[in-house]
């Protein structure tokens, strides 16, 4: 399945989710998506965000590996159905979005409880979710400077003309 469509199908299970285990599990579910298109764009991505894309997906892994709660795994792992990221400003644009909900949830979770390990999973996967979107903007920033040098050489090739 595609990126964006695996994106924007987390962002609606998490939209609905409203127990506990269900918010900790999507947050789970969208550090593991991470991962994924990290791991995919930096083994097929353009060469100039490979290596951010490789800190995306160890991001998402420390994010998957704070969250630790019971229950969290139910429904198997959907970032194992991504085959392809067709579109990687989109799909980063929309994980990053996904990232930002997450980490509002689990600030909402996180107040909200009075179990300290919880709360402790909660502030580890925030800061995990921080460095993803990060590591998102940065691959953004690139995607667009190779799109400006793009336009500028075929503004520079219309100008100059045929030979």
């Amino acid at each position: 399945m595609d990126a964006v469509r695996l994106v924007k199908l987390s962002q609606h299970t998490l939209a609905q989710s409203r127990a506990v285990l269900d918010i900790v599990g999507e947050a789970w579910q969208a550090q593991a998506l991470a991962q994924a298109i990290g791991g995919h764009l930096a083994a097929t991505g353009p060469p100039e965000l490979r290596g951010e894309a490789r800190g995306l997906s160890e991001a998402g892994g420390r994010g998957c590996a704070v969250l630790d709660h019971p229950g969290m795994r139910r429904g198997g792992i959907r970032a194992a159905q991504l085959t392809e990221v067709a579109d990687a400003a989109g799909a980063l644009t929309s994980l990053g979005a996904l990232l930002g909900d997450v980490s509002m949830a689990l600030v909402s979770v996180a107040c909200a409880t009075d179990e300290e390990g919880l709360y402790w999973q909660c502030i580890e996967a925030i800061d995990a979710a921080d460095e993803s979107s990060d590591r998102i903007r940065g691959m953004l920033r690139r995607l667009a400077l190779r799109e400006q040098e793009r336009s500028g050489e075929v503004l520079r090739d219309t100008a100059t003309g045929p030979p």
